[in-house]
Protein backbone atom coordinates (compact mmCIF):
# COMPACT_ATOMS: atom_id res chain seq x y z
CA UNK A 1 0.00 0.00 0.00
CA UNK A 2 1.32 3.27 -1.07
CA UNK A 3 2.10 6.47 1.76
CA UNK A 4 -1.31 7.45 -0.48
CA UNK A 5 -3.52 4.78 0.23
CA UNK A 6 -2.55 4.22 3.81
CA UNK A 7 -3.99 7.59 4.50
CA UNK A 8 -6.82 7.92 3.20
CA UNK A 9 -7.39 4.08 4.08
CA UNK A 10 -7.00 5.40 7.64
CA UNK A 11 -9.25 8.03 7.68
CA UNK A 12 -11.72 5.68 6.30
CA UNK A 13 -11.10 3.77 9.44
CA UNK A 14 -11.39 6.63 11.35
CA UNK A 15 -15.01 6.98 10.19
CA UNK A 16 -15.99 3.81 10.22
CA UNK A 17 -14.98 4.43 14.49
CA UNK A 18 -17.55 7.01 14.97
CA UNK A 19 -20.51 5.66 12.43
CA UNK A 20 -23.64 6.58 14.17
CA UNK A 21 -25.36 3.25 13.12
CA UNK A 22 -22.88 1.68 15.70
CA UNK A 23 -22.92 3.99 18.21
CA UNK A 24 -26.04 5.22 18.46
CA UNK A 25 -28.01 1.84 19.21
CA UNK A 26 -26.13 0.13 22.40
CA UNK A 27 -26.58 3.87 23.51
CA UNK A 28 -30.87 3.92 23.01
CA UNK A 29 -32.65 4.45 26.21
CA UNK A 30 -36.04 1.79 27.22
CA UNK A 31 -39.24 3.38 25.72
CA UNK A 32 -41.79 5.16 28.00
CA UNK A 33 -44.79 4.63 29.38
CA UNK A 34 -46.10 6.97 27.00
CA UNK A 35 -44.51 7.78 23.76
CA UNK A 36 -41.31 8.82 22.25
CA UNK A 37 -40.83 12.17 20.05
CA UNK A 38 -37.35 12.38 18.54
CA UNK A 39 -35.86 15.69 17.45
CA UNK A 40 -32.75 16.79 16.86
CA UNK A 41 -30.35 17.96 14.25
CA UNK A 42 -26.90 18.04 13.25
CA UNK A 43 -24.54 16.05 10.34
CA UNK A 44 -24.78 13.15 11.89
CA UNK A 45 -28.77 13.46 12.35
CA UNK A 46 -29.61 11.12 9.34
CA UNK A 47 -27.76 8.21 10.76
CA UNK A 48 -28.54 8.70 13.86
CA UNK A 49 -32.27 8.98 13.40
CA UNK A 50 -32.16 5.44 11.00
CA UNK A 51 -30.48 3.76 13.57
CA UNK A 52 -32.91 4.67 16.15
CA UNK A 53 -35.82 3.64 13.83
CA UNK A 54 -33.99 0.22 13.31
CA UNK A 55 -33.66 -0.58 17.02
CA UNK A 56 -36.51 0.76 18.55
CA UNK A 57 -39.18 -1.50 19.29
CA UNK A 58 -41.75 -1.32 16.66
CA UNK A 59 -44.80 -1.60 18.77
CA UNK A 60 -43.35 1.38 20.91
CA UNK A 61 -45.10 5.08 19.81
CA UNK A 62 -42.34 6.82 18.09
CA UNK A 63 -42.19 9.84 15.95
CA UNK A 64 -40.66 13.32 15.68
CA UNK A 65 -38.33 15.03 13.35
CA UNK A 66 -34.29 16.15 12.67
CA UNK A 67 -32.86 18.21 10.63
CA UNK A 68 -29.27 17.81 8.78
CA UNK A 69 -27.85 19.20 6.21
CA UNK A 70 -28.55 19.65 2.39
CA UNK A 71 -27.38 16.46 0.54
CA UNK A 72 -26.94 14.13 3.63
CA UNK A 73 -30.43 12.91 4.01
CA UNK A 74 -31.48 9.37 4.61
CA UNK A 75 -34.39 7.61 3.59
CA UNK A 76 -37.06 7.30 6.69
CA UNK A 77 -40.20 5.82 7.52
CA UNK A 78 -41.45 6.83 11.33
CA UNK A 79 -39.10 9.97 12.12
CA UNK A 80 -39.13 12.92 9.34
CA UNK A 81 -35.28 14.12 8.29
CA UNK A 82 -35.28 17.17 6.86
CA UNK A 83 -32.74 18.83 4.77
CA UNK A 84 -31.61 22.53 5.24
CA UNK A 85 -28.84 25.06 5.21
CA UNK A 86 -25.42 24.99 6.99
CA UNK A 87 -22.96 26.63 8.06
CA UNK A 88 -25.83 29.78 7.45
CA UNK A 89 -29.21 29.06 8.55
CA UNK A 90 -32.27 29.28 6.44
CA UNK A 91 -36.12 28.70 6.41
CA UNK A 92 -36.23 25.03 6.39
CA UNK A 93 -34.15 24.76 9.88
CA UNK A 94 -35.80 27.73 11.50
CA UNK A 95 -39.19 26.34 10.09
CA UNK A 96 -38.01 22.65 11.59
CA UNK A 97 -37.00 24.07 14.72
CA UNK A 98 -40.35 25.81 15.61
CA UNK A 99 -42.31 22.95 15.29
CA UNK A 100 -39.80 20.63 17.47
CA UNK A 101 -40.37 23.44 20.14
CA UNK A 102 -44.48 23.31 19.69
CA UNK A 103 -44.05 19.44 19.56
CA UNK A 104 -42.14 19.32 22.61
CA UNK A 105 -44.27 21.51 24.52
CA UNK A 106 -47.19 18.85 24.16
CA UNK A 107 -45.43 16.41 26.05
CA UNK A 108 -46.33 14.87 29.44
CA UNK A 109 -44.92 13.31 32.25
CA UNK A 110 -45.21 9.62 30.68
CA UNK A 111 -43.23 11.18 27.57
CA UNK A 112 -39.72 10.71 26.38
CA UNK A 113 -38.12 13.19 24.34
CA UNK A 114 -35.42 11.90 22.50
CA UNK A 115 -32.91 14.26 21.38
CA UNK A 116 -30.09 13.27 18.60
CA UNK A 117 -27.62 15.97 18.70
CA UNK A 118 -24.24 16.37 16.40
CA UNK A 119 -22.28 19.02 15.20
CA UNK A 120 -23.75 21.34 13.05
CA UNK A 121 -27.16 21.70 14.75
CA UNK A 122 -26.67 25.47 15.69
CA UNK A 123 -27.41 26.68 12.37
CA UNK A 124 -29.31 23.72 11.13
CA UNK A 125 -31.96 24.30 14.24
CA UNK A 126 -31.36 28.54 13.98
CA UNK A 127 -34.60 29.77 14.55
CA UNK A 128 -34.13 33.31 15.31
CA UNK A 129 -35.67 35.46 18.56
CA UNK A 130 -38.39 37.34 18.09
CA UNK A 131 -37.58 40.81 16.60
CA UNK A 132 -34.64 39.26 14.68
CA UNK A 133 -34.65 37.90 11.42
CA UNK A 134 -32.86 35.11 9.34
CA UNK A 135 -31.49 37.32 7.08
CA UNK A 136 -29.74 39.25 10.08
CA UNK A 137 -28.89 36.11 11.71
CA UNK A 138 -27.14 34.63 8.62
CA UNK A 139 -25.32 38.56 8.27
CA UNK A 140 -24.35 38.27 12.16
CA UNK A 141 -23.42 34.22 11.56
CA UNK A 142 -21.15 34.99 8.66
CA UNK A 143 -18.95 37.89 10.34
CA UNK A 144 -18.52 35.44 13.13
CA UNK A 145 -17.67 32.16 10.98
CA UNK A 146 -14.55 34.70 9.31
CA UNK A 147 -13.10 36.44 12.33
CA UNK A 148 -11.71 33.80 13.60
CA UNK A 149 -13.45 33.12 17.01
CA UNK A 150 -13.91 29.61 18.06
CA UNK A 151 -16.61 27.65 17.89
CA UNK A 152 -17.57 27.94 21.46
CA UNK A 153 -17.86 31.46 21.17
CA UNK A 154 -19.87 31.41 18.23
CA UNK A 155 -22.26 29.34 20.02
CA UNK A 156 -22.25 31.61 22.84
CA UNK A 157 -23.32 34.37 20.33
CA UNK A 158 -25.96 31.52 19.11
CA UNK A 159 -27.69 30.92 22.56
CA UNK A 160 -28.73 34.51 22.56
CA UNK A 161 -30.07 34.71 19.64
CA UNK A 162 -32.29 31.93 19.02
CA UNK A 163 -35.15 30.20 20.28
CA UNK A 164 -34.16 26.35 20.75
CA UNK A 165 -29.90 26.44 21.69
CA UNK A 166 -28.66 26.83 25.77
CA UNK A 167 -31.16 24.47 27.58
CA UNK A 168 -34.24 25.81 25.68
CA UNK A 169 -35.37 22.72 24.11
CA UNK A 170 -35.34 20.96 27.64
CA UNK A 171 -37.41 23.88 28.99
CA UNK A 172 -40.00 23.38 26.08
CA UNK A 173 -40.68 19.80 27.11
CA UNK A 174 -41.86 20.54 30.42
CA UNK A 175 -42.63 17.70 32.70
CA UNK A 176 -41.23 14.97 30.00
CA UNK A 177 -37.91 13.14 30.44
CA UNK A 178 -35.08 14.26 28.04
CA UNK A 179 -32.68 12.11 27.16
CA UNK A 180 -29.96 13.61 24.61
CA UNK A 181 -27.61 11.86 22.44
CA UNK A 182 -24.55 13.96 21.63
CA UNK A 183 -22.15 13.09 18.84
CA UNK A 184 -19.20 15.22 20.17
CA UNK A 185 -17.69 17.93 17.11
CA UNK A 186 -16.04 20.44 20.44
CA UNK A 187 -13.06 20.25 22.26
CA UNK A 188 -13.90 19.19 25.92
CA UNK A 189 -17.16 17.47 24.98
CA UNK A 190 -19.32 19.55 26.80
CA UNK A 191 -22.64 19.50 25.86
CA UNK A 192 -22.86 23.30 26.31
CA UNK A 193 -21.02 23.41 23.45
CA UNK A 194 -21.79 21.01 21.05
CA UNK A 195 -24.90 22.08 18.81
CA UNK A 196 -25.11 25.13 20.99
CA UNK A 197 -26.41 22.79 24.00
CA UNK A 198 -30.37 22.24 23.09
CA UNK A 199 -30.71 20.35 26.26
CA UNK A 200 -27.79 21.89 28.49
CA UNK A 201 -27.85 24.36 31.55
CA UNK A 202 -26.06 27.37 29.57
CA UNK A 203 -23.58 29.38 32.01
CA UNK A 204 -22.90 31.88 29.24
CA UNK A 205 -24.62 35.27 29.56
CA UNK A 206 -25.34 38.20 27.50
CA UNK A 207 -22.67 39.79 28.72
CA UNK A 208 -20.78 37.13 27.42
CA UNK A 209 -22.44 37.26 24.05
CA UNK A 210 -21.67 41.06 23.69
CA UNK A 211 -18.15 40.55 24.71
CA UNK A 212 -17.18 37.93 21.98
CA UNK A 213 -18.73 40.49 19.56
CA UNK A 214 -16.66 43.42 20.53
CA UNK A 215 -13.88 41.04 20.74
CA UNK A 216 -13.84 39.58 17.00
CA UNK A 217 -14.79 43.10 15.70
CA UNK A 218 -18.01 41.71 14.78
CA UNK A 219 -20.79 44.31 14.23
CA UNK A 220 -24.03 43.15 14.45
CA UNK A 221 -27.28 44.52 12.85
CA UNK A 222 -29.31 46.91 15.16
CA UNK A 223 -31.81 44.27 15.84
CA UNK A 224 -29.47 42.09 17.33
CA UNK A 225 -27.80 45.06 19.12
CA UNK A 226 -30.72 46.08 20.68
CA UNK A 227 -31.70 42.17 21.58
CA UNK A 228 -28.94 41.43 23.14
CA UNK A 229 -29.03 45.09 24.97
CA UNK A 230 -32.32 44.51 26.40
CA UNK A 231 -31.30 40.71 27.69
CA UNK A 232 -28.41 42.76 29.36
CA UNK A 233 -30.57 44.64 31.33
CA UNK A 234 -33.11 42.00 32.19
CA UNK A 235 -35.65 43.06 30.25
CA UNK A 236 -35.49 39.45 28.41
CA UNK A 237 -34.94 36.54 30.12
CA UNK A 238 -31.59 34.48 29.88
CA UNK A 239 -31.09 30.99 28.39
CA UNK A 240 -31.85 28.42 31.65
CA UNK A 241 -29.03 28.10 33.78
CA UNK A 242 -27.17 25.60 36.06
CA UNK A 243 -29.16 24.49 38.90
CA UNK A 244 -32.81 24.60 37.05
CA UNK A 245 -35.04 22.38 37.80
CA UNK A 246 -35.79 20.59 34.59
CA UNK A 247 -32.66 19.71 34.15
CA UNK A 248 -32.68 16.99 36.42
CA UNK A 249 -35.08 15.36 34.14
CA UNK A 250 -32.56 15.37 31.19
CA UNK A 251 -29.50 13.28 30.54
CA UNK A 252 -26.54 14.70 27.90
CA UNK A 253 -24.37 11.24 26.93
CA UNK A 254 -21.47 11.38 24.76
CA UNK A 255 -22.08 8.27 22.16
CA UNK A 256 -19.20 9.14 20.33
CA UNK A 257 -15.68 12.01 19.77
CA UNK A 258 -12.27 12.59 18.63
CA UNK A 259 -10.84 10.23 21.06
CA UNK A 260 -12.78 7.15 19.80
CA UNK A 261 -12.01 8.07 16.04
CA UNK A 262 -8.41 8.50 17.13
CA UNK A 263 -8.87 5.14 18.53
CA UNK A 264 -10.19 3.16 15.27
CA UNK A 265 -7.28 4.77 13.20
CA UNK A 266 -4.27 3.76 15.43
CA UNK A 267 -6.21 0.21 15.27
CA UNK A 268 -5.91 0.32 10.76
CA UNK A 269 -2.37 1.39 11.85
CA UNK A 270 -1.58 -1.42 14.06
CA UNK A 271 -3.35 -3.93 11.96
CA UNK A 272 -0.51 -2.57 9.01
CA UNK A 273 2.55 -2.76 11.46
CA UNK A 274 2.95 0.74 11.97
CA UNK A 275 3.37 2.59 15.30
CA UNK A 276 1.33 5.29 15.97
CA UNK A 277 1.78 8.10 18.77
CA UNK A 278 -1.38 10.14 19.83
CA UNK A 279 0.21 14.16 19.67
CA UNK A 280 -3.35 15.24 20.62
CA UNK A 281 -7.09 14.66 20.14
CA UNK A 282 -7.52 18.27 21.15
CA UNK A 283 -6.08 20.62 18.68
CA UNK A 284 -6.95 24.11 18.70
CA UNK A 285 -6.08 27.93 17.65
CA UNK A 286 -5.18 28.96 14.24
CA UNK A 287 -4.01 26.33 11.31
CA UNK A 288 -0.61 28.27 10.20
CA UNK A 289 0.66 28.29 14.37
CA UNK A 290 -0.81 24.74 14.17
CA UNK A 291 0.96 23.50 11.55
CA UNK A 292 4.23 25.75 12.32
CA UNK A 293 4.36 23.53 16.35
CA UNK A 294 3.72 20.36 14.04
CA UNK A 295 6.54 21.03 11.92
CA UNK A 296 8.48 21.67 14.79
CA UNK A 297 7.86 18.55 16.40
CA UNK A 298 8.44 16.42 13.33
CA UNK A 299 11.84 18.13 13.10
CA UNK A 300 12.51 16.93 16.71
CA UNK A 301 10.74 13.69 16.14
CA UNK A 302 12.46 12.56 13.41
CA UNK A 303 15.86 11.56 14.21
CA UNK A 304 14.77 9.70 17.38
CA UNK A 305 11.72 8.61 17.07
CA UNK A 306 11.24 4.83 14.90
CA UNK A 307 9.77 5.01 11.74
CA UNK A 308 7.63 4.39 10.24
CA UNK A 309 5.39 5.66 12.31
CA UNK A 310 1.75 7.79 12.21
CA UNK A 311 1.67 10.50 14.24
CA UNK A 312 -2.37 11.66 15.12
CA UNK A 313 -4.06 14.50 16.17
CA UNK A 314 -7.54 15.80 16.19
CA UNK A 315 -9.70 19.08 17.41
CA UNK A 316 -10.58 22.08 15.58
CA UNK A 317 -8.35 24.82 14.19
CA UNK A 318 -9.52 28.25 13.32
CA UNK A 319 -8.84 30.35 10.24
CA UNK A 320 -9.08 34.20 10.14
CA UNK A 321 -10.49 35.00 6.14
CA UNK A 322 -8.37 37.59 4.88
CA UNK A 323 -8.25 36.66 1.35
CA UNK A 324 -10.65 36.00 -1.86
CA UNK A 325 -9.86 32.19 -2.67
CA UNK A 326 -11.77 28.90 -1.57
CA UNK A 327 -10.45 26.69 1.21
CA UNK A 328 -11.23 25.24 4.40
CA UNK A 329 -9.36 25.00 7.89
CA UNK A 330 -7.56 21.45 7.19
CA UNK A 331 -6.17 22.59 4.07
CA UNK A 332 -5.21 25.95 5.29
CA UNK A 333 -3.24 23.75 7.74
CA UNK A 334 -1.88 21.66 5.11
CA UNK A 335 -0.34 24.11 3.07
CA UNK A 336 1.35 26.29 5.83
CA UNK A 337 2.78 22.93 6.92
CA UNK A 338 4.05 21.72 3.85
CA UNK A 339 5.67 25.61 3.59
CA UNK A 340 7.24 25.25 7.15
CA UNK A 341 8.98 22.00 5.99
CA UNK A 342 10.47 23.43 3.18
CA UNK A 343 10.45 19.90 1.43
CA UNK A 344 11.40 17.85 3.85
CA UNK A 345 11.77 14.20 2.58
CA UNK A 346 9.99 11.30 3.95
CA UNK A 347 7.06 13.15 4.92
CA UNK A 348 3.01 12.95 4.46
CA UNK A 349 0.49 13.98 5.65
CA UNK A 350 -3.12 14.43 5.62
CA UNK A 351 -5.96 16.41 7.39
CA UNK A 352 -9.94 16.36 6.69
CA UNK A 353 -12.74 16.81 8.61
CA UNK A 354 -15.04 14.25 9.30
CA UNK A 355 -18.09 15.24 8.02
CA UNK A 356 -17.25 15.15 4.46
CA UNK A 357 -16.86 18.70 4.28
CA UNK A 358 -13.50 21.16 4.75
CA UNK A 359 -15.07 24.81 4.94
CA UNK A 360 -17.38 24.97 2.38
CA UNK A 361 -16.24 23.28 -0.80
CA UNK A 362 -16.78 19.89 -1.51
CA UNK A 363 -14.12 17.93 -0.04
CA UNK A 364 -13.57 16.65 3.08
CA UNK A 365 -9.81 17.93 3.19
CA UNK A 366 -6.09 17.05 1.45
CA UNK A 367 -3.03 15.18 1.10
CA UNK A 368 0.56 16.71 1.74
CA UNK A 369 3.45 14.86 -0.16
CA UNK A 370 7.05 15.44 0.27
CA UNK A 371 6.85 16.88 -3.44
CA UNK A 372 3.76 19.26 -2.71
CA UNK A 373 5.88 22.26 -2.86
CA UNK A 374 8.10 20.80 -6.11
CA UNK A 375 5.12 19.79 -8.37
CA UNK A 376 3.49 23.20 -7.44
CA UNK A 377 6.57 25.24 -8.65
CA UNK A 378 6.88 23.14 -12.05
CA UNK A 379 3.05 24.39 -12.44
CA UNK A 380 3.96 27.56 -11.98
CA UNK A 381 1.46 27.49 -8.53
CA UNK A 382 2.79 30.33 -5.83
CA UNK A 383 2.23 28.25 -2.17
CA UNK A 384 2.80 31.41 0.27
CA UNK A 385 0.36 33.56 -2.39
CA UNK A 386 -2.58 30.55 -2.32
CA UNK A 387 -1.67 30.83 1.47
CA UNK A 388 -2.35 34.21 2.12
CA UNK A 389 -5.11 34.46 -0.25
CA UNK A 390 -7.32 31.60 1.69
CA UNK A 391 -6.84 29.71 -1.88
CA UNK A 392 -6.02 26.37 -0.10
CA UNK A 393 -8.64 24.33 -2.71
CA UNK A 394 -7.32 25.56 -5.91
CA UNK A 395 -3.76 24.76 -4.91
CA UNK A 396 -4.74 21.10 -3.51
CA UNK A 397 -7.08 20.76 -6.46
CA UNK A 398 -3.90 21.79 -9.30
CA UNK A 399 -2.25 19.20 -8.03
CA UNK A 400 -4.60 16.59 -7.58
CA UNK A 401 -4.49 15.85 -4.21
CA UNK A 402 -8.08 16.64 -2.54
CA UNK A 403 -9.58 14.43 -0.62
CA UNK A 404 -13.10 13.93 -1.37
CA UNK A 405 -15.57 11.32 0.16
CA UNK A 406 -19.45 13.00 -0.03
CA UNK A 407 -21.06 13.45 2.94
CA UNK A 408 -19.89 10.96 5.56
CA UNK A 409 -22.99 11.84 8.20
CA UNK A 410 -21.00 11.74 11.03
CA UNK A 411 -19.01 14.83 12.21
CA UNK A 412 -16.31 14.75 15.22
CA UNK A 413 -13.85 16.61 13.76
CA UNK A 414 -10.76 17.23 12.73
CA UNK A 415 -8.66 14.15 11.62
CA UNK A 416 -4.94 14.69 10.68
CA UNK A 417 -2.43 11.89 10.20
CA UNK A 418 1.63 12.91 9.86
CA UNK A 419 3.42 9.73 7.96
CA UNK A 420 6.83 9.74 9.11
CA UNK A 421 8.83 7.17 7.03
Amino acid sequence: MSPRELLIASFHAALAGVDPLILTPPCLPAPPAGRTLVVGGGKAAASMARAVETHWPPHAPLSGQVVTRYQHGLSSHRIEIVEASHPLPDGRGAAAAARMLAQAAELTQDDLLLALISGGGSSLLALPVAGVTLKQLRQLTRALLQSGAPIEAINTVRKHLTQLAGGQLTHAAGAATVHALILSDVVGNNPTDIASGPCAPDPSTYADAIAILDRYACDAPQAIANHLKRGLTGEIADTPKPGDDRFGRTHNQIIGNADTMLAAAARFFKQHGLHTLLINAAETGDAHNLAQHHAARIRSLYASVARPVALLTGGETTVAVRGKGQGGRNSEYLLALGIALDGMENVWALACDTDGIDGTADNAGAILTPTTLQRSQANGIAAQTCLENNDTYGFFAALGDLVITGPTRTNVNDYRVILLR
